[in-house]
């Protein structure tokens, strides 16, 4: 197979994967900081159980929209990359009408559902608050009216990523979804000061930016297909026919494997509520916000590789792949071991931002983060595999995780409430990474512990591990940090080139951030 002079660059994918990267993980940054506040808001207005039925009506309905999307956040990027690297650019269109117009459809009938099983779905998971349950079930229903909205959104989104475009995805998702909730939700807090908090507005209140950042998305995504489209376009129908099949075989292990993510990341929320009441539900998804940040994080960084990892793989560069695995693994775990460990020693102190009936959640964020800390130093090896084209095997490994959690959930909820749901995700969470991580090293020699992710993982915890253990008892945490913060940059700069981090320092005129 012919290997491009794209794919033979393994510094250019690098540069171009720091910059898009780099951009991504600011604005997941800022949505991660954001979703932060709006939690504090939710949590302060509405009190443990209407608060906790807000957070089971939003998991319910990212898990709608993420099973509306069938899978074609990774197919819209998977195939372009592959189209363009194998010089079949002119299908590029046929590839996008495949993909994007079952996602419009299911989301609407999705839509519906969710709307006549709202009384249901809130009955199940506030039985033990029955006098929340019309609210909870107004709440559903205000979110099911934007489930297309917000399935369409991310679709629309993927395309432009598709083309290796990021600016779109860090503008308006990140920065513009994220400070529009932001001030819809503050908005429907400071109105909590003269009428009685409803959890229906803060809902629609949570919910209403998907309106206008569907509209730019829509827009963003036809202008990168119309300035990367061909000037000769010329495609058979049996091109187009092969294209469909192949699109679907890919994907369609991909759309399950991709709600049963979801499903390990909301579900654990609706089975706390449903099994432990709506208090404990509260508890487990304030003391687990920081896990959303850092996934912000992590799927900032793997939406700006994927394409270029996508391109290496398709045209058998496995150095190159294997290099840009490892090089932004090392990025990952740069930045979120720290967030991960200082959450540990701060756990105190963060949850009682929340209220005082929060303060219980701290060994559900010490479970948490100890599995972070596993999952991040695997790298984005979940989407590895996948551009690899396993997505059979990504479908298998989220399932077993899957029902590692819920079996564990079951378990123990029942008896641990909050902390019982914690440590049913980070069983899954170790398995959903070991797993992978075995079989893409035995079928593609991939792994992802390179000298960047050993020299970030061995900096992190000196900084912010072993210094708070040892001198935090002695001195308080804010001298610690007043020293660890410091000697982690100066750390950072020293080991600059096994990080790569160059990378970011250089600019390509063939990279589009």
């Amino acid at each position: 197979m012919t290997v491009t002079a794209r794919s033979r660059d393994p510094d250019q994918a690098a540069r171009g994967a720091a910059r898009g990267g780099l951009a991504n993980m600011a604005g997941s940054a800022l949505a991660g900081g954001t979703g932060v506040v709006v939690t504090w808001i939710v949590a302060r207005a509405l009190g443990p159980e209407p608060a906790g039925a807000f957070f089971a009506a939003t998991a319910a309905f990212v898990l709608a929209g993420g099973l509306a999307k069938l899978g074609t956040q990774t197919g819209l990027v998977y195939w372009p990359a592959q189209l363009r690297a194998t010089g079949r650019s002119h299908l590029l269109g046929a590839c996008l009408r495949t993909g994007i117009p079952p996602v419009a459809v299911f989301s609407l009938l999705l839509a519906v559902v969710m709307w006549y099983a709202a009384p249901e779905i809130a009955r199940l998971t506030a039985a033990e608050s029955p006098h929340v349950v019309a609210d909870h079930s107004a709440g559903l229903r205000v979110l099911a009216v934007f489930i297309p909205l917000q399935a369409m959104t991310d679709v629309l989104l993927t395309v432009t990523r598709g083309y290796r475009i990021m600016r779109p995805t860090v503008l308006l998702d990140r920065v513009l979804r994220s400070g529009l909730q932001l001030l819809a939700v503050t908005a429907a807090g400071v109105a909590t000061l003269w009428i009685t908090a409803s959890l229906p507005v803060f809902a629609l209140a949570w919910a209403a930016p998907y309106l206008p950042v569907a509209i730019l998305a829509g827009w963003a995504a036809r202008r990168a297909y119309r300035e990367g489209r061909p000037e000769t376009v010329t495609t058979h129908p049996e091109e187009r026919r092969r294209l469909r099949r192949e699109f679907w075989l890919f994907t369609g292990p991909r759309a399950v494997a991709a709600v049963a993510q979801l499903a390990l990341q909301r579900v654990d929320v609706l089975l706390v509520a449903a099994l432990g009441g709506l208090a404990p539900a509260a508890v487990y998804a304030v003391a687990g916000r920081f896990v959303v940040l850092i996934q912000f994080a992590n799927q900032g960084l793997s939406q700006s590789v994927q394409p270029r990892l996508a391109e290496a793989l398709s045209t058998g560069d496995q150095a190159a792949a294997n290099r840009l695995y490892q090089t932004a693994t090392g990025w990952l775990v740069l930045v979120t071991w720290p967030i991960n460990l200082l959450v540990i020693a701060c756990a105190p102190w963060y949850l009682r931002l929340f209220g005082d009936g929060y303060a219980a959640g701290r060994p559900v964020v010490l479970v948490l983060a100890g599995a972070m800390l596993v999952a991040t130093g695997c790298g984005m090896v979940d989407m590895v595999l996948a551009m690899a084209g396993r997505t059979s095997l990504n479908l298998g490994n989220v399932l077993a995780a899957l029902v590692v959690m819920v079996g564990i959930d079951l378990l123990l909820i029942p008896r641990w409430g909050a902390l019982g749901a914690a440590t049913g995700l980070a069983c899954a969470m170790v398995v959903n990474n070991l797993l992978p991580l075995t079989q893409i090293y035995r079928s593609a020699r991939l792994h992802p512990f390179g000298p960047g992710t050993r020299a970030a993982a061995l900096l992190s915890l000196g900084c912010f591990g072993v210094l708070p253990a040892v001198a935090g008892p002695l001195t308080g945490l804010l001298p610690v940090l007043a020293v660890a913060v410091p000697a982690y940059c100066v750390g950072a700069w020293l080991l600059r080139r096994e990080l790569c981090l160059a990378a970011f320092a250089r600019r390509s005129h063939l990279e589009d951030s």
